[in-house]
């Protein structure tokens, strides 16, 4: 069976995506469970417990699992299928049953508490000692000490809350490409770019369809609503788009998320309760940075306050700009990309779009290897990739000075069935095995870019380009860990709120002249970016900065107040908190329509559910990180070693204040934030 099915054979980098089929998911699943249960079985029964004897079996085991299960999450995202839905909603119930069962099991409990309370654990590494501790925390989090009853309840729970979790970004990804615009009048595209253009046309063709075709994937979106002259089409393009998965807009009730997303909030609150806390929020915070929900909205009210002046003066320049420039009297959210991409043209001579020919994804790819290598003297070499899942995914090793630290994969461009948006997944994590070896860690990158066409490389705005450092920042954190316990190494046991430290950081090289000079050039010619557009791009840098700042707060406040009043009486459902929430932080409010979080799958189907803040609390942390780079040289080898040594290698085996404090001497500050930000407020 091991050798016939993909999920199950062990040796290789990564699953053999390619020769993954449906129907090897559950038998695979079904087999590990079962090995699981045995194995689990076999320990207790013994009696006697060590680290050696107790954790070291569940991590070998947990990675065999997770090789399987996290191929089979992956194949979902990347290259989405009915069949693999149908075997996945039947694998995923018996994965969050098998979770369940553990986390709530007494003697597995008990073994692990004489293995933590035990003389010889003060001379386990620190990476061992925090597996313990993660590991009793987790147990209380699942519900350990309650009685039988309210153990079942939250079985229940999990496994509800996994079903809709699906659900909700099956949901999304279906409104996203059951919708699409044919387009046969060429007028109707004036002022999008040639690329796009191509890409629409090609959609029509593969669809056996005449002219240009529109989806709502977001390379297609954003080239109408930052290009497309014709105001009607973005207006139709924009409800389409923040009506997803709603009640409301032209699919409205086709994907309706609005029932699961009341369940998910109901049922997450009856866990939090269960488990003693008030609230949603505050069972999320007890594996966070934030001391409280008081503080978490305390900090995101004072970023409100500060960025508030600056938001309603971006808003009233665009509507100035509209009205003047445009002939745009009624200035409408939908306008509001279209607008802002005429006014960086015109205040600072630069497009997105006009930059594109610039970062072309192979120089872009190449100069960000060359940053890596010279801030953490990590070297990238790309590598034979047997069996991808699609053919323009790559596979690259991670080495520093000849030695191999680990694997990451690539898939960058956007395509029917792939899911939005852009992220990192753990595919394998760095452990120490049992008999002594040392297994290097793999993550797969994922974005979701305007595909390539014409014989032209994949060409890159500058935005993609930020996107795609962040991710690797993330890639980073995963690939360079040195711990050898899988439940700490890379992000793994990292506080949610600092996850994003790496990322944010990565950012900056995309917005100083070192990096740009590495990561430009013409892809017909390899010409440098011009000077001119050069200083033009780094001084729109903080353009409408306030109205992004308040943009990303109103999300936050969004989720936490979801989370945390739905707990209370006063509760009056999703629409109208949100509503409220926008009353108070938004600078331009959308239309009473618009159901943007009926799409918004970090909270939902994602890991930020009363966590977004974490973007806005890490950024703290990054923009700060970063000052000590600007302090010292944004290129200095020896700062950059630090990182990688307080930050990078340590992975979740300390406390992510700790971490920080060891990298930059001293607590951190929301200056440099509001410093890079352009805020003044």
């Amino acid at each position: 069976m091991s050798e016939a099915n993909p999920l199950l054979r062990p040796g290789e980098i990564v699953v053999d995506y390619a020769e993954v089929k449906p129907e090897h998911i559950v038998p695979a699943i079904d087999q590990l469970l079962g090995e699981g249960r045995a194995l689990k079985k076999q320990i207790l029964d013994s009696g006697s417990f060590t680290y050696d004897g107790l954790v070291l079996p569940f991590d070998e085991f947990g990675d065999r699992l997770w090789r399987a299960w996290g191929a089979v999450a992956h194949l979902l995202a990347v290259c989405n299928t009915e069949e693999l839905r149908k075997a996945h909603k039947e694998a995923q119930p018996k994965i969050t049953e098998y979770y369940s069962e553990q986390g709530q099991d007494a003697r597995l409990h008990e073994a692990v508490k004489a293995v933590a309370g035990a003389p010889s654990t003060v001379r386990l590494s620190q990476d061992r000692r925090k597996v313990l501790d993660n590991w009793l925390r987790d147990f209380r989090l699942s519900g350990v000490e309650l009685p039988e009853a309210s153990k079942t309840r939250l079985r229940e729970i999990s496994a509800r809350q996994a079903q809709l979790s699906t659900r909700f970004s099956d949901n999304v990804l279906d409104a996203t490409h059951s919708f699409k615009i044919p387009v046969s009048d060429a007028s109707r595209l004036k002022g999008i770019p040639e690329g796009a253009l191509a890409g629409f046309a090609n959609a029509a063709k593969a669809k056996g369809q005449e002219g240009w075709l529109i989806s709502l994937d977001i390379p297609s979106y954003m080239a109408v609503m930052n290009n497309a002259d014709d105001r009607e089409l973005r207006a139709e393009m924009y409800r389409a788009y923040t009506t997803r998965a709603s009640d409301q807009g032209p699919e409205a009730g086709k994907f309706d998320n609005s029932l699961l997303m009341d369940e998910i909030l109901a049922l997450r609150t009856e866990k939090a309760k269960l488990l003693g806390f008030s609230d949603y929020t505050q069972l999320s915070l007890a594996t966070k940075m934030a001391p409280s929900p008081d503080k978490v909205l305390e900090f995101l009210g004072d970023l409100a306050v500060r960025s508030r002046t600056q938001g309603l003066r971006d808003v009233e320049e665009a509507k100035v700009f509209a009205a003047k420039e445009l002939g745009i009297h009624d200035f409408q959210p939908s306008d509001a990309g279209f607008v802002a991409e005429k006014m960086r043209q015109k205040l600072y001579s630069v497009s997105q779009e006009e930059l594109r020919p610039w970062f072309p994804e192979p120089k872009v790819m190449s100069g960000l290897f060359q940053i890596i290598d010279t801030l953490f003297d990590v070297q990238c070499v790309e590598t034979k990739f047997d069996s991808p899942w699609h053919p323009s995914a790559q596979l690259f090793r991670v080495e520093r000075q000849g030695q191999l630290l680990g694997f990451f994969t690539v898939d960058l461009y956007a395509r029917e069935g792939k899911q939005g948006g852009a992220w990192v997944s753990g595919c394998r994590s760095r452990r120490r095995r049992a008999d002594g070896t040392l297994q290097l860690p793999v993550a797969n990158v994922v974005c979701n870019f305007q595909a390539p066409h014409s014989g032209q490389p994949g060409l890159l705005t500058h935005s993609d380009v930020v996107t795609l450092f962040h991710e690797f920042g993330h890639c980073l954190h995963n690939v360079l860990t040195q711990c050898e316990a899988p439940g700490v190494a890379g992000v793994n046991g990292v506080e949610w709120d600092a996850v994003e430290l790496p990322s944010q950081l990565m950012e900056n090289w995309c917005w100083c002249s070192e990096g740009l000079s590495l990561i430009s050039g013409h892809w017909e010619n390899s010409s440098a970016l011009p000077q001119e557009k050069l200083e033009r791009l780094l001084a729109a840098r903080n353009f409408q900065s306030g109205l992004a700042m308040l943009r990303q707060l109103e999300f936050a406040f969004g989720d936490f107040r979801m989370h945390r009043e739905v707990a209370t009486p006063e509760w009056r459902g999703v629409i109208a908190t949100i509503a409220d929430v926008r009353s108070q932080v938004a600078v331009l409010l959308p239309p009473e329509w618009n159901r943007f979080f009926h799409a918004f799958t970090h909270l939902f189907s994602g890991g930020y559910a009363a966590g977004y803040y974490s973007y806005k609390w890490a950024e703290v942390l990054s923009a700060d990180a970063f000052s000590r780079f600007e302090e010292e040289g944004l290129m200095n080898p020896k700062v950059g070693k630090d990182f990688v040594r307080e930050v990078l290698e340590i992975g979740g085996s300390r406390p992510a204040g700790d971490n920080f404090r060891a990298f930059r001497g001293r607590d951190p500050s929301t200056a440099a934030l509001l410093r890079h930000s352009g805020i003044t407020g």
